[in-house]
């Protein structure tokens, strides 16, 4: 856990957030709030509402109603160039990188640096090289090799790295450590925390229970569309974690119990 300090004030704010498709009511009612300087998982099983809160932040989706504040001030965000602006930026499963193309030209695909009508690819190496280096990584042998050559760990770390690149505030990573060996999943999971460290607020998406426990300040457990508890990880045992998930409740933690039905 990150003994560093952050601010009080939540970066990210969301309050009363619904969205439907159609007649299906996917959030109802969320509360969430992020912190500079920490990483707060989100959990809860598949169908929980995860990837539409998420892409709601991101500015895919439009939420129906609610209040979206960031830094302070409420937001509207419509579309992910606003989210990209406020300082949004999301690493998705699939990681959206381009096995063809180098490191130097996946962080800065879209958006590339030029000198007049030319690509500055010397600023662009050296912005690559300097924000590989300021996240501590050191797997990467050169920032031009091919993302075809990379482990599952180097792919991940370059994605996270591209999305910190363009002085970013929040960083939501979706299952940053799937499908990834136990030594590559080490290296990532310091990655995440050295992102909180350095000031970053980071929302980690994960179904690993130990990599939640492992690298998370706060724990928000959304069940069935509702945001059943957000605490500090370090109240919580792994089998709370779960029974948030499954149940949306552990104990006195969680969604109200429904009250029993009296039979006459």
């Amino acid at each position: 856990m990150s003994t560093s300090t952050s601010s009080t004030t939540p970066l990210l704010s969301l309050r009363g957030i619904n969205k439907s498709f159609g007649a299906v009511h996917v959030l109802k009612g969320v509360d969430l709030d992020v912190w500079p300087g920490k990483v707060t998982a989100l959990v809860g099983d598949n169908g929980a509402g995860k990837s539409t809160l998420i892409k709601g932040i991101a500015g895919i989706y439009s939420f129906d109603s609610g209040s979206y504040s960031f830094e302070g001030q409420q937001v509207e965000v419509t579309n992910p160039k606003q989210a990209n602006a406020l300082g949004i930026e999301v690493v998705y499963q699939d990681l959206a990188l381009c096995d063809n193309l180098d490191v130097v030209q996946n962080l800065y695909l879209g958006r590339e640096a030029t000198s007049g009508v030319i690509l500055d690819e010397t600023t662009m190496e050296r912005k690559a090289t300097e924000t590989l280096k300021g996240l501590s990584v050191r797997t990467l042998k050169s920032v031009r090799m091919k993302v075809s050559s990379l482990s599952g760990g180097q792919r991940q770390t370059v994605a996270i790295a591209r999305a910190v690149l363009w002085n970013s505030k929040l960083v939501i990573l979706d299952e940053p450590t799937a499908a990834l060996g136990v030594a590559q999943t080490e290296q990532v999971l310091q990655l995440v925390r050295r992102l909180a460290d350095a000031g970053l607020a980071v929302i980690l998406i994960s179904h690993n229970m130990n990599d939640v426990i492992r690298v998370a300040d706060n724990v928000a457990a959304l069940y069935l569309g509702q945001m059943a508890a957000q605490v500090p990880s370090e109240s919580l045992s792994h089998g709370q974690i779960v029974e948030l998930i499954t149940a949306g409740r552990s104990g006195d933690l969680g969604l109200k119990a429904p009250d029993k039905e009296v039979v006459a």
